[in-house]
């Protein structure tokens, strides 16, 4: 009723300004107008011009028109996990290693229920929804048409089932039943699919192929092709010989061009790339014309079926002129199969792929992110490539764009333009990128291991190009709500830290370290001690330190039966040494010393200097005389130096005098058994 009085009351205000206006603007009134009668007439076409006012009676809102003005009131949280861990705290991963495992967790769980629902549907007849929402609820996946006859291999054909509906043909022939080729073809559609074998959650989405080779010389003449067919066979189940769907083709009395196409896509998607060739041949020999996706999946075959780069592209324009004279209208998925082939073209395509694109729009067809994608990976593959401006200009199209999926490749783009500003050292161009990934709906292409990936790399160039306080910035920005910090991460912003001074950040990384569980990484643990035990600086940020070189100590150490401890290394072992020193921890310092030669090591003069240094400042004279003891049987030349030092900067009581006077040295006892020796000779 409130609604209703509201509307009411909304239209006769509206009426009442009509008619305001009117008596105000006199025999020249403007016209309003509307789609009911009753809110003016019209004036006299011979009156001066009149302008409109169209008052509109309902306002048309998208659906989603609510939910996306809330959406846009809230922003996003720098300390906040993606929001696919939300659901369970105790499940927050650490890293990027259990971001991994958590999502693959999450998706297994999701793959066990359908195997579950599918398996058991008996155990799953009731609905408790209310309201009930039928695309939410589990579909219908037991047969119902029993017996053996077409309409039930139509049905095990709609529900997937590959070894049922093989088994119900078989009988059907057997039984000389004849079959409409559409339900032939229907059977060959779900073979060549799923390659013979039974249709699951994992394998229900079509594998992607990755037709690109690793690295390869603009000069070489061939490519290797056994990775790249190493690959291939990764990705699915391969084509066996003389499979079901062979047998039945062969079988068939009549085939069409449906027939030979199902068997091209079959093959080439399961590796079977000359049979698919052959199977091509005889289809053009039968009179048929392929359609425009079997014409896609031959040319992204066309670089297995040739060796030399000139042959392949030679074989792409055989396909693409018989698609001319069949008059098969090549669509974006054509042309991006073409840059495809040309990636493993080597100079051949860096030559081709302009031409291509022009073709593109010749045809007024839009590119999309694979196009882009492979247009960079043609022209940026090569360390030794000059830069390009191929990359500006396609930033120019991304920016001005919302792109939507319309090729399994697309999500390729945004990691492998990242990775080309990483390889320019182009930080400008990375922003640009980054704008572009944040237009519209963009960042949807970025799942969450690309995700990772993309803004791992984004922020080692950071590191490199940008100032210390930018850097900081977008760290704090994007940890851990986009991306976990790899070691790397980790290694470059130490290095950024170092150029600019900024040291007394290092205690915050470090405990971002922790919170990673990266304490374990050796090459990790070196770097922080290292820089921190580099200069000597105020004593709060020693103190600092020194809690970190504590950690360190501590990761060292075994914490269970199955840890493995750390190795100390010299360089480890005197960087804590020293840390400890500057905070005026001597017991702990000392405790790290002996352990020098527990571990068979040599300390530094820094290393030996620094401890007594702090001996001296904390008036500890007896542990002064353990690291001449320590330096003597280790018969290091800097013992005499340091006895020195020590009867020179120490207060000694008279025991402490014998016992540092009572130390032998290893140099003395060589030289007096040398002057026996030579007594005796005489």
């Amino acid at each position: 009723m409130a609604a209703r009085r509201a509307g009411a009351g909304c239209w006769q205000r509206a009426l009442w300004l009509s008619r305001l206006c009117r008596l105000q603007a006199g025999p020249e009134s403007y016209r309003c107008s509307s789609s009911s009668t009753a809110l003016g007439k019209a004036v006299d076409s011979s009156e001066v011009a009149e302008e409109e006012i169209v008052l509109p009676r309902r306002k048309t809102w998208n659906k989603l028109a609510v939910l996306q003005t809330l959406a846009s009131t809230v922003n996003r949280d720098p300390t906040a996990a993606h929001y696919m861990f939300q659901d369970d705290p105790f499940l927050m991963p650490r890293n990027s290693a259990n971001s991994r495992l958590y999502s693959l967790s999450k998706e297994s769980g999701r793959n066990a229920a359908k195997y579950i629902v599918k398996n058991f549907p008996q155990y799953f007849d009731k609905t408790f929804a209310e309201p009930n929402v039928p695309c939410l609820m589990p579909e219908t996946l037991t047969p119902r048409i029993e017996g053996v006859s077409e309409e039930a291999l139509k049905e095990r054909i709609k529900l997937r089932r590959v070894k049922e509906s093989v088994d119900i043909f078989d009988q059907l022939v057997q039984a000389g039943t004849p079959l409409s080729l559409e339900t032939t073809n229907s059977l060959l559609d779900l073979l060549c699919f799923y390659g013979d074998e039974e249709s699951t959650s994992e394998n229900e989405e079509e594998a992607k192929e990755d037709l690109e080779e690793p690295g390869v010389n603009a000069s070489e003449e061939k490519a290797p092709k056994r990775q790249f067919q190493r690959g291939l066979q990764s990705s699915g189940p391969r084509w066996r010989d003389n499979n079901h769907a062979e047998r039945i083709f062969k079988i068939m009395p009549e085939r069409n061009a449906h027939s030979y196409c199902t068997m091209i896509r079959g093959m080439v998607k399961h590796g079977a790339f000359a049979k698919a060739y052959d199977m091509y041949i005889d289809l053009l020999n039968e009179r048929h014309k392929a359609d425009v996706h079997t014409f896609n999946a031959l040319i992204k075959a066309a670089p297995i079926l040739k060796e030399k780069f000139i042959e392949r592209w030679e074989l792409t324009k055989e396909f693409l002129t018989h698609m001319a004279q069949q008059e098969v209208q090549p669509n974006l998925l054509t042309f991006n199969a073409v840059l495809k082939a040309l990636r493993r073209c080597g100079g051949v395509g860096r030559s081709m792929a302009l031409l291509v694109v022009k073709e593109m729009e010749a045809l007024d067809i839009e590119p999309s992110l694979a196009t882009y994608d492979h247009l960079l990976s043609i022209f940026y593959r090569g360390v030794d490539l000059p830069p390009s401006g191929i990359i500006s200009e396609v930033l120019d199209e991304v920016e001005k764009r919302s792109f939507t999926p319309q090729d399994p490749d697309d999500a390729n783009f945004f990691s492998t333009a990242m990775q080309v500003c990483c390889d320019l050292k182009d930080i400008k161009l990375a922003y640009r990128l980054n704008k572009g990934m944040e237009k519209g709906d963009n960042w949807k292409f970025l799942d969450v291991d690309r995700l990772n990936g993309y803004w791992s790399k984004f922020f080692s160039l950071l590191c490199m190009m940008e100032q210390i306080e930018v850097v900081l910035k977008w760290y704090k920005e994007m940890s851990p709500s986009l991306f976990y910090p790899t070691p790397k991460n980790i290694l470059d912003l130490l290095q950024a830290l170092d150029a600019a001074n900024q040291l007394e950040v290092i205690p915050a990384v470090w405990e971002d370290v922790k919170q990673l569980g990266f304490t374990r990484r050796q090459e990790l643990l070196e770097e922080f001690l290292s820089l921190m035990s580099r200069d000597q600086h105020p004593d709060e940020i020693q103190l600092a330190f020194a809690k970190c070189a504590e950690d360190i100590k501590a990761a060292h150490e075994p914490a269970g039966r199955e840890q493995v401890p750390l190795e100390w290394t010299g360089s480890t072992l005197g960087n804590v040494v020293v840390l400890f020193s500057r905070a005026g921890r001597t017991q702990d310092a000392w405790n790290m010393m002996e352990l020098f030669q527990q571990t068979n090591r040599i300390p530094t003069d820094k290393v030996m200097n620094e401890f007594l240094n702090c001996a001296k400042q904390t008036n500890c004279p007896e542990e002064a005389i353990k690291l001449v003891k320590l330096a003597a049987s280790l018969g290091l030349p800097s013992s005499q130096r340091l006895k020195s030092r020590t009867e020179e900067e120490f207060e000694l009581s008279e025991i402490q005098k014998k016992t540092l006077e009572s130390i032998k040295w290893d140099g003395d006892s060589s030289d007096s058994d040398s002057s026996d020796s030579d007594s005796d000779r005489e």
